[in-house]
């Protein structure tokens, strides 16, 4: 049996951070019944083109999916569990806000099957917190960190840094406590400015100002530093795990395996095609009661673009790729994967480590991976 991941999108927040650009929706009322029967119907669309195929990981994501009631989440998976068969060693992944209300229902998910949690904490200081439009401040988002650990056998937990006027002696400090609070996983994610969002626009009125790029690569630097000596190596470019800690439903996506993906503007990529839902909640529902399923867009991927879209991810990843196996995979040449004079020469710059069975970025390549990214993949391969 082919192993499958499973995305499920809960599109709903109590409010809009001002740096986030993921689909997510404030709404005063949710139904749940609603949603519950829309969303059962998408997971039986997917599962009808992916009979017997072995269930690897689920991965609530959002939006906020701890707002969503236990009993949808516990219904969802169960519904799961009858339509595929579930891997012995499963991996059930909620996102977390770190609210007190969400985390009085930590046990209830736990209960439910969720068995690794990832906490938005963001920042463990008020002042970033307010500047990063949290609803919670550091106390409580400590309090639900200390509530996710009793209830749930893994959890990971996000912090934000390079924030305007971020210095390394701060990052250090709070990182440091990051590592001291026992987590196996941690996603560090640089602050940036993304197109449509309130950050957006403050950046255009002079509002504030992004850390520079200097600056930002230093923290970087720090970053990797600072988590390998504690033992939690960066395993991907934003984040850090123990061994055996690392996300397996994300290394689906990086390792370019199968997912299906339902809910409002969720993504997925199954049987060489690429598929999008309705983002909008309501055009989602209007869907599913139309045609039985959420998509909004089915397409057949092209070999040449699924490999690339398989580098691109790849290189992303501590372990990187096995070129000649991916070529293999996508019936192409080696030398259509990746550039061969650029190939060798970033090699002897010391930005990829090239063993001839495996490609590399190094720690020196990472902080310049989206630069290389786009000299290393041919722009045939990408551009249709």
């Amino acid at each position: 049996m082919q192993p499958l991941a499973l995305y499920v999108h809960w599109p709903f927040c109590l409010a809009k951070c001002p740096y986030c650009d993921f689909n997510s929706h404030v709404r005063n009322r949710v139904d749940a019944a609603a949603w519950e029967a829309a969303l059962l119907a998408d997971l039986a669309h997917e599962a009808a083109l992916l009979p017997g195929r072995r269930l690897t990981s689920i991965f609530f994501g959002g939006g906020t999916p701890s707002l969503m009631p236990p009993a949808l989440v516990a219904r969802l998976i169960d519904r799961a569990g009858e339509l595929w068969p579930f891997a012995d060693d499963i991996e059930i992944t909620l996102e977390a806000n770190p609210s007190s209300v969400e985390a009085a229902n930590f046990a209830a998910l736990a209960s439910a099957g969720i068995n690794r949690v990832s906490l938005g904490l963001q920042a463990l200081e008020d002042a970033p917190l307010r500047f990063l439009g949290r609803l919670h401040d550091a106390t409580e988002g400590l309090a639900a960190l200390d509530v996710a650990q009793r209830n749930f056998a893994r959890v990971s937990f996000d912090l934000i840094y390079a924030r305007p006027d971020h210095t390394p002696e701060s990052w250090e400090a709070e990182l440091a406590r990051a590592l001291a609070l026992g987590t196996g996983h941690l996603s560090l994610y640089q602050l940036t400015i993304e197109p449509g969002t309130r950050f957006a626009t403050l950046v255009r009125e002079g509002k504030i100002s992004p850390l520079n790029d200097d600056a930002a690569a230093d923290l970087f630097a720090l970053t990797r530093e600072r988590t390998a000596a504690a033992g939690l190596p960066a395993y991907e470019i934003s984040n850090h795990a123990r061994v055996g800690e690392q996300s397996r439903h994300n290394l689906t996506y990086w390792r370019y395996q199968d997912y299906a993906g339902i809910g409002p503007g969720a993504h997925g990529r199954r049987l060489n095609r690429a598929t999008v839902r309705h983002r909008k909640p309501e055009n989602y529902l209007k869907a599913i009661a139309a045609q039985g399923h959420g998509l909004s867009e089915e397409r057949p991927l092209p070999l040449p673009e699924q490999a690339a879209e398989a580098v691109l991810m790849g290189l992303r990843l501590g372990e990187g790729i096995a070129p000649a196996q991916l070529a293999a995979r996508f019936g192409l040449a080696e030398t259509d994967l990746i550039v061969p004079d650029k190939r060798r020469f970033y090699t002897a710059q010391g930005l990829l480590c090239d063993s001839g069975e495996h490609l590399i970025v190094t720690e020196a390549g990472m902080p310049l991976l989206d630069a290389l990214l786009a000299e290393l993949v041919p722009a045939g391969l990408v551009e249709p």
